[in-house]
């Protein structure tokens, strides 16, 4: 009598997606990284003018701490009260966003065709008011009431930190446990690996990159697609199931 092999059962198969997060800024819109442009431009003109802080200190800012601001905080240049931030992130997203992007139906109806059991949210590097522009000029604002995950809610934590998304989670009200339910887009590499580390699936969006226009490799990454227009490729099951 031959012997019995036992069935391989199989540890892979990922858990039913709970939450879906999705980046802003050159994620849900791209367009050649002008809005970015616009960003850094002024958190150099705040630094220099506001702050009289040499010209490049901001760029060194971000290098260092992650963004400018949490540079500028741990530096001792700038005050850590909640009015002197809020001042801040009001001065360098005034930007008129809706000069900028212009509505996107086809963005529009995908995220209509999500599974409505699905929680879907925006998780930004920025502050809320610049990223409800940014949603209301793509014509989607609308889709996201209450659900805008900001620095501020994150304790100005930066993406690359594993503590902005616990506090993703907290705002969702998923426990820790639920980290491999939780989908990510997000342009940028470190956050593509943070999100990765904490047991998320991560999908990077965006094949080029901005600085040397170099492909972009993202071992991170379940999966990587040149725009957020292509979500349901990257991750199937994000769509919502027709019954005929």
């Amino acid at each position: 009598m031959g012997l019995s092999i036992p069935a391989i059962i199989s540890t892979s198969r990922k858990p039913p997606v709970k939450a879906l997060f999705l980046d802003c800024d050159d994620c849900l819109y791209q367009d050649d990284w002008f809005v970015a442009g616009k960003l850094t431009e002024a958190i150099e003109s705040f630094c220099t003018n506001e702050l009289n802080l040499p010209s490049g200190k901001a760029y060194k800012l971000y290098k260092e701490h992650g963004t400018a601001l949490l540079g500028l905080l741990n530096e001792g240049l700038l005050s850590n009260s909640p009015s002197a931030v809020d001042r801040y992130l009001k001065i360098v997203h005034d930007i008129k966003v809706k000069d900028h992007l212009r509505p996107d139906p086809r963005l529009r109806e995908l995220l209509l065709r999500i599974d409505p059991s699905i929680k879907t949210f925006i998780f930004t590097a920025s502050v809320k008011h610049h990223a409800v522009e940014c949603l209301r000029a793509l014509g989607i604002d609308d889709l996201f009431e209450n659900r805008i995950i900001d620095t501020k809610v994150c304790k100005l934590a930066t993406k690359h930190s594993a503590s902005s998304f616990r506090a993703a989670m907290d705002f969702a009200n998923l426990p820790a446990s639920d980290a491999g339910a939780c989908v990510f887009f997000d342009d940028s590499v470190k956050n593509i690996a943070t999100a990765s580390n904490v047991g998320w699936r991560p999908v990077l969006v965006g094949l080029v990159g901005r600085d040397s226009g170099a492909p972009v490799i993202c071992d991170e990454a379940e999966k990587s697609i040149q725009s957020i227009h292509s979500l349901f490729d990257a991750i199937p099951e994000l769509e919502r199931r027709v019954v005929n």
